[in-house]
C-alpha cells in the first residue's frame, strides 16, 4: 500500500469568473451553448442508455418558459434490470483493489476540476438556478468529495488489528453484500455525486434515484463517471417514482439506504425497510441526513455588522434553499436597532433575476412546488399580524421564473410557525429578546424544534461563547462561532446533524465510508496447538 498525503481544497481555489477574464468568457460561451441545445436524458443502467418512453420536461428555475430537455423515468421493468445489472457488477467490483476503485473518482476529481468545470459550472447555474459563485462552492465540494473520501479510505484500509504472540490478525474490509439505493436531493450536485460513489469507491454497487426537477445537472456527473472508468453497473442511474421504489426496497438483497431530502420522506423510507427487515439476507444501513431550522444566535456582544452581513449570507444565497440555511434568529434588544438598521439599508442591494446575468445575487426557488410552500408561510405570516411583522421583502413572483425575495420577519412568539417549521427558501424570522435573558433564550433555541443540523453563536465575549457551546450542544451537529451555518468544507467541517435531522454520518469524513464496510477480522495461528489438554488438567 502507497502513502498517500491529504488533499487540498478544490473549495480554496475557486474560479472568479471576474469582468474580462477568460474563464468569464468561456463560462457565457457554454450558458448559451446550454441554451441552444435541449437535451433527451435516459436512464443509465449497466452503462448503457435506456430511453423508457415516460418523460418529464425539466424547466429552469428562473425561467419556467424554457426547457432544458426531457428526461426519461424508469418504471418496474427499469428497476429489475438496474438491480440484475447491480449484482452482477458486484462480483467483480467487490473484489477488485481498493486502489483501483480509487483510480476511478481520482480521475473524475481531476476532470471535473479541469477539462469539464465549465459544462458542470453552466449547468449547475442553469439546472439548479445558482450564481456563478454558489455553482463553484457546489463543484468544488464534490471535487473534494471523490478527493477526501479516496484519502480516507486509504486511511480505513490502513487500520488493522493488534497482533498476538503466534498469530496473525488482519481486518479484511469488506464491501456490504447486495445493492445500495441513493437518494439525492435537488439543492446541491455535490451532495447528489457524493452519495452514490462514496459506498460504490468501498466496493458497492449502487442504484441512483437523483431528484426530478435537477436531472440535466446529475446526469452529467453519470456521464463524468462512466468516462472515467467506471464499471457498466456499478451505479446505475434511474430516476424513479416513489411507488416503483418500495419493490426496490423491499428486495432482499438490499443492503443500505444513503438518502439527503425531507424528513417525511426519510421516515417513510426507513419505516418501509423496517417493516421488512425479517426478508433481508442483512441488516440493511440507513444512513440519512434530512432538513432543518437552523439558527443564528447573537449576544449581546456581537458586532452588529458582521452579525448582519451573515445573516445575509447564510439565509438569502441559493435562495435559502441549504438544509444549513439560516432561518431563525435571536438577537438581544440592545443590538437589535442597529441590525435591523443594516438589514434595511442591505437586503433592498439584493438582486435576483436570471443567474445568466452574472450581476445578480439571487436565482429563483426549484419549482413551482418551493414557491407555493414558501408564499404559503409568508401568506400566513401576513394572516397573523398579531405574531409576525413583515420587516423587508415578502414579495413571490412566478410569471416567468419562481423568484421569492429575500424576507426578514420579526415574531414575538419564539415557538411560532415560522421559528419552529423548515420553510426552505429566503425567509429568516427574528425574535428579539432582553439582554438578561441569555442563557434561558439559548435553552429556548435548544427546545425550539426537533431538528439539529446547524447553528451559530455571534459574541465578543468568550463565556458567553463557553456558555452557547455548552447550552447548544445537541442543538446542531454542525455548530460555529462568529460565522454563518453555511458552506461547510470537506475535511475541515464534515457535515451531518442529529434529532430530525439525521443520522450524523458525516459527509466527506471516515465515519461516512465506515458505514458502507463491513469488517471481516481473519486470524491466523503460525504454529497451532498438538494437544487439547490445557495445563491446569496436569
Amino acid at each position: 500500500m502507497w502513502k498517500m498525503d491529504r488533499p487540498k481544497n478544490d473549495a480554496d481555489a475557486l474560479v472568479t469568473y471576474g469582468p474580462g477574464s477568460p474563464e468569464r468568457e468561456r463560462l457565457l460561451a457554454e450558458l448559451e451553448r446550454v441554451r441552444k441545445t435541449p437535451l433527451e436524458l435516459p436512464c443509465l443502467i449497466g452503462g448503457e442508455k435506456v430511453y423508457t418512453g415516460k418523460t418529464i420536461p425539466l424547466r429552469v428555475p428562473h425561467d419556467a418558459t424554457r426547457l432544458l430537455g426531457n428526461a426519461h423515468l424508469a418504471g418496474s421493468r427499469e428497476l429489475e434490470a438496474a438491480v440484475e445489472n447491480a449484482l452482477k457488477a458486484w462480483k467483480d467490483w467487490s473484489t477488485a483493489p481498493w486502489y483501483q476503485r480509487a483510480a476511478v473518482f481520482q480521475r473524475a476529481a481531476d476532470m471535473l476540476a479541469t477539462v469539464r468545470r465549465t459544462e458542470h459550472i453552466a449547468a449547475i447555474m442553469t439546472n439548479l438556478s445558482k450564481t456563478p459563485f454558489e455553482a463553484e462552492i457546489d463543484l468544488a465540494e464534490l471535487v473534494d468529495f471523490w478527493r477526501f473520501n479516496v484519502f480516507y479510505l486509504h486511511e480505513i484500509y490502513q487500520e488493522q488489528p493488534l497482533q498476538g504472540q503466534g498469530e496473525i490478525n488482519r481486518f479484511d474490509w469488506r464491501p456490504l453484500e447486495g445493492f445500495i439505493v441513493a437518494v439525492t436531493p435537488f439543492n446541491f450536485y455535490s451532495i447528489a455525486g457524493n452519495l452514490p460513489t462514496a459506498p460504490a469507491m468501498c466496493g458497492n454497487v449502487v442504484l441512483w434515484k437523483p431528484a426530478k426537477s435537477v436531472l440535466y445537472a446529475n446526469y452529467l456527473i453519470m456521464e463524468l463517471l462512466l468516462e472515467a472508468g467506471l464499471p457498466p453497473g456499478v451505479v446505475n442511474y434511474v430516476p424513479f417514482s416513489s411507488a416503483d421504489g418500495a419493490t426496490v426496497l423491499r428486495h432482499p438483497l438490499l443492503s443500505g439506504l444513503h438518502f439527503t431530502g425531507s424528513y417525511a420522506t426519510f421516515l417513510t423510507l426507513w419505516q418501509t425497510i423496517g417493516s421488512s427487515v425479517e426478508h433481508y439476507r442483512s441488516f440493511p444501513r440507513v444512513v440519512g441526513e434530512t432538513g432543518g431550522k437552523d439558527f443564528i444566535f447573537a449576544h449581546a456582544s456581537a458586532d452588529p455588522i458582521a452579525l448582519g452581513a451573515n445573516l445575509l449570507r447564510g439565509g438569502f444565497e441559493l435562495q435559502g434553499q441549504k438544509c444549513s440555511a439560516a432561518s431563525r434568529a435571536y438577537v438581544p434588544e440592545s443590538l437589535w436597532s442597529n441590525v435591523e438598521e443594516y438589514l434595511r439599508r442591505e437586503v433592498p442591494l439584493i438582486s435576483m433575476g436570471p443567474v445568466e446575468d452574472l450581476g445578480n445575487t439571487m436565482g429563483a426557488v426549484i419549482d413551482e412546488e418551493a414557491f407555493r410552500k414558501i408564499k404559503g408561510y409568508l401568506d400566513y405570516a401576513r394572516n397573523h399580524p398579531e405574531e409576525y411583522t413583515l420587516l423587508l421583502g415578502g414579495g413571490c413572483d412566478d410569471r416567468k421564473g419562481w423568484f421569492v425575495e429575500p424576507t426578514v420577519i420579526r415574531t414575538s412568539n419564539p415557538r411560532g410557525k415560522l421559528m419552529t417549521e423548515e420553510i426552505f427558501g429566503p425567509v429568516i424570522t427574528v425574535y428579539v429578546y432582553p439582554d438578561d435573558a441569555y442563557e434561558e433564550t439559548l435553552r429556548l433555541c435548544d427546545a425550539t424544534t426537533e431538528y439539529a443540523l446547524t447553528g451559530a453563536v455571534f459574541a465578543g465575549d468568550r463565556a458567553a461563547i463557553a456558555t452557547a457551546e455548552c447550552l447548544l450542544r445537541h442543538a446542531a451537529g454542525n455548530f460555529y462561532i462568529n460565522d454563518k451555518p453555511t458552506g461547510a468544507v470537506v475535511g475541515r467541517q464534515p457535515f451531518g446533524g442529529s434529532r430530525h435531522s439525521g443520522t450524523n454520518d458525516k459527509a466527506g469524513f471516515w465515519n461516512n465510508l465506515t458505514r458502507w464496510l463491513s469488517p471481516r477480522n481473519i486470524k491466523e495461528t503460525t504454529v497451532p496447538a498438538t494437544n487439547w489438554r490445557r495445563p491446569f488438567l496436569g
